[in-house]
């Protein structure tokens, strides 16, 4: 007997609450990530992220390590994996969506 088992066998006795709980994890992981882990996450190499951005595959890795990022350069690289950049502040009393990054000629959501 190799030990080895199909995921699906592991898996299919887990309690409700505990899948519940589970599916709750994993939201929260897929809800923060850094930049390597979404582009990763896209299926894409750095390389593949640099000919889409016309910049060369060095830059997307300093970019990727960089705490402090323009908002265009951030922009430009959460479109580029397929996304839509939204700046969002959030208080007490809930978030407001920050409008003035948006592009010129952009309309603002409200």
């Amino acid at each position: 007997m190799s030990g080895r088992h199909p995921f699906r066998e592991l898996t299919r006795d887990i309690a409700p609450e505990r899948r519940r709980r589970i599916d709750e994890m994993k939201r929260e992981l897929l809800a923060e990530m850094p930049l390597h882990e979404l582009r990763r996450a896209r299926a894409l190499t750095q390389k593949d992220l640099a000919e889409t951005l016309h910049v060369t595959q060095p830059a997307i890795a300093k970019l990727e390590q960089r705490a402090d990022v323009y908002v265009s350069s951030l922009r430009s690289y959460i479109e580029a994996v397929g996304g839509r950049l939204r700046i969002v502040a959030e208080f007490p009393e809930g978030e407001v969506a920050i409008t003035n990054f948006a592009e010129v000629g952009e309309e603002a959501e409200g």
